[in-house]
């Protein structure tokens, strides 16, 4: 499956028992000896009797993270075309909470991706307290970063031109920088106007993907509590557009955009 670009296998470990380790998560996701993706998706029973699913995540590096936007997109398609629910909006169990998928039909679907978290035990970041912008230093570079928690580490930036800012040099320091334990996914937003941005995402251990859901949402709720952009955002990214909303401190943050089908096999394992 797809989202905006961003490339899922997706396994349902509910009528089949799945237990992937690092090395065949590697040989699966390379493009050229395995399937390629960009993150695998495993669809699990829930833990709790009042969630409907459990929702893991892994890079083609074989690491699991916490959280996928763009993958809960097409989670939520995945168990309805699948028959595994007759629900259209179900509650999902993450590493880091739960979130609540919609799908809308017409390969699109809805997120509600949970109360953004700033404090930087939360995120984590090491800094001395909470602020809605610190500065970090790489390299030579001083840059001014927003760090948010969308259930994964986000550092985001604004950047006057997003083509022409160096993404990928920029972003691999951000990534390992000292001041995130956990390596953090860089963001690179240029404003377009209150309404509309453009996006660019480092992600870990992925490097730079055509989307990210998370990072979407990570930047326009930085980009709101920076004074910048109104509640409700387009962003464009390489891979395409979400929407995503956000009514201030304390609210989830909704993201809409595709959810798209490839294709559909066996792979004996």
């Amino acid at each position: 499956m797809q989202g905006l670009g961003n490339d899922f296998m997706v396994i349902d470990g509910v009528r089949q028992s799945v237990e992937p380790d690092g090395a065949l998560i590697r040989r699966l996701g390379d493009r050229h000896f395995g399937v390629g993706f960009d993150q695998l998706l495993l669809v699990e029973p829930p833990r709790a009797a009042d969630n409907d699913f459990r929702y893991r995540i892994f890079n083609n590096d074989g690491g699991e993270v916490e959280q996928c936007g763009n993958g809960a997109r097409c989670f939520a398609k995945f168990v309805c075309d699948q028959g595994l629910t007759s629900k259209r909006r179900i509650r999902v169990e993450t590493a880091k909470g739960v979130i609540v998928p919609e799908y809308l039909g017409d390969d699109l679907a809805r997120v509600d991706m949970g109360v953004p978290r700033f404090a930087p035990k939360d995120i984590p970041f090491r800094a001395e307290h909470e602020a809605i912008s610190h500065l970090l230093s790489v390299g030579e570079l001083s840059c001014e970063i927003s760090v948010v928690s969308m259930g994964n580490p986000h550092a985001v930036q604004t950047v006057a031109d997003v083509d022409a800012f160096p993404v990928a040099e920029l972003g691999a320091a951000i990534e390992r920088h000292a001041s995130f334990p956990q390596r953090v996914n860089a963001g690179f937003m240029q404003v377009i106007g209150r309404d509309e941005i453009r996006l660019r995402v480092y992600e870990r251990a992925a490097g730079e993907t055509l989307a990210c859901g998370t990072g979407a949402c990570a930047a326009v709720v930085s980009g709101i509590r920076l004074g910048l952009l109104d509640a409700r955002v387009r962003v464009h990214t390489r891979g395409g557009d979400l929407a995503i909303e956000w009514a201030g401190e304390g609210q989830p943050v909704i993201m809409t955009g595709p959810a798209v089908t490839v294709f559909q096999g066996e792979i004996h394992i």
